[in-house]
């Protein structure tokens, strides 16, 4: 961000001993005043806070981009994944990838669902919506 931690902490540059009692060319040439510094400390550590948030924005977006959102209301028809949890013995790689159709039976929240078949019986665990596709009839 431009800033070491210690200036944003303490509003001054960190000076080692030896520059104290004998000035560097750093102490002398910058011209550096503390009490002035320490008045603009809180505006840099603003601009740090913003920038920080605009990156956090930007790695988001990188994230987030390739993401199928999928939203599902009560009573839509849907097929989920078969390849979750434990396989079952004599299936190979020529099985079906969905099974379905089942019927949602409520939103838990944040992309969770409860699934029921459609003769009414409830499917026991909770599917998320990226495990979960519509089905057309």
């Amino acid at each position: 961000m431009g800033e070491t931690p210690f200036r944003l902490t303490y509003g001054v540059e960190a000076v080692i001993p030896v520059e104290i009692g004998d000035p560097s060319a750093r102490k002398t040439v910058g011209g550096n005043d503390e009490e002035a510094e320490r008045d603009l400390i809180d505006e840099e550590r603003n601009i740090a806070h913003v920038r920080e948030l605009a990156l956090k924005q930007r790695i988001s977006l990188r994230y987030n981009h390739g993401i199928i959102k999928r939203e599902f209301a009560p009573d839509n028809l849907v097929l989920r994944r078969n390849d979750i949890g434990t396989s079952t013995p004599g299936e190979g790689k020529l099985t079906p990838n969905w099974e379905g159709p089942y019927r949602i039976k409520s939103t838990i929240g944040k992309g969770a669902y409860k699934l029921e078949q459609l003769n009414g019986d409830e499917i026991l665990r909770t599917w998320n919506a990226a495990n979960l596709r519509h089905y057309y009839t």
